[in-house]
């Protein structure tokens, strides 16, 4: 695997991997788990050479302390993506995406602004400009992101299509531990016993599923879900909601493709989930 950080020499990097066909790209914010290489995996079945990046985005933390406390490995991170055969790693500085006098915002309006967008002011501004960048930057022909962050992906689908960028956006699903938790750098911060709490937090959008499958109605079977994480004693629930997997709005009737999406706090640690219903 080549590592680059300068911009000319990732033209150079990726006019050789053209030679060889295709590009999948899987960008990054590093710490990496399982679930970046398992995008990694399905990045490979669907392209000729795979493109990672790292690269912590200051702009969509709304949280200086956040972003201070966000983990960097890049040293591990770079390991793990060499073994799971990605061909390129581009870890640019902060200052080659966003040089001096940058002053170009990309919003998505609609399926920004509910949910996380409310819960983090700015967050999806700051993701939709970077990820802008990286796709510029790259030209891939197919970028691959988690379903985890499922507004992310349906904020990034949206802004592709408007913007004409003609690259396939691939949503992989989410990789769980062995009880269910959703995988993310962020589960570093639990305790022990945060950690099995957490797990309540996937159980709860199973149970909510499984009652509206059954006729529940869609209000009552989420007020039984919410009250098994306040039993867990999660700290604050900020959306518990069934939405259109699309536009993001909420739904009472499930009729087409629909989403469970949640955030709720546990300790001082902020988690999200999601199940397809």
């Amino acid at each position: 695997m080549q590592t680059v950080r300068d911009s000319e020499e990732l033209t150079r990097s990726l006019a050789e991997l053209r030679q060889r066909g295709t590009i999948a790209l899987v960008p990054t914010m590093g710490a990496l788990h399982a679930g970046h290489l398992a995008l990694v995996e399905e990045a490979k079945r669907r392209a000729d050479a795979v493109v990672a990046t790292i690269f912590v985005n200051p702009t969509q933390f709304n949280d200086p302390d956040d972003l201070a406390r966000y983990p960097r490995t890049e040293a591990d991170d770079a390991l793990k993506l060499a073994g799971a055969g990605c061909d390129l790693l581009w870890m640019p500085s902060v200052d080659a995406i966003y040089p001096m006098g940058f002053a170009t915002v990309v919003r998505v309006s609609g399926v920004s602004e509910r949910w996380e967008g409310e819960a983090r002011p700015g967050h999806f501004d700051g993701v939709a400009t970077v990820v802008a960048r990286l796709l510029l930057a790259v030209r891939p022909d197919v970028a691959l992101f988690g379903e985890k962050d499922f507004q992310q992906l349906a904020v990034i689908r949206r802004m592709v299509a408007d913007l004409a960028m003609g690259i396939e956006i691939v949503g992989v699903p989410t990789m769980r531990d062995a009880d269910g938790l959703a995988l993310s750098s962020r589960n570093a911060r639990l305790s022990a016993d945060e950690r099995t709490r957490a797990a309540t937090l996937p159980a709860a959008l199973e149970v909510a599923r499984d009652a509206i499958r059954r006729g529940v109605g869609v209000g009552a079977a989420i007020d039984q879900a919410v009250n098994m994480l306040r039993n867990a004693r999660f700290s604050r629930v900020d959306y518990f909601v069934l939405v259109d997997a699309r536009t993001l709005e909420p739904v009472d009737i499930p009729r087409g493709e629909t989403r469970l999406i949640a955030a709720a706090v546990i300790g001082t640690t902020r988690l999200i989930d999601n199940i397809p219903l």
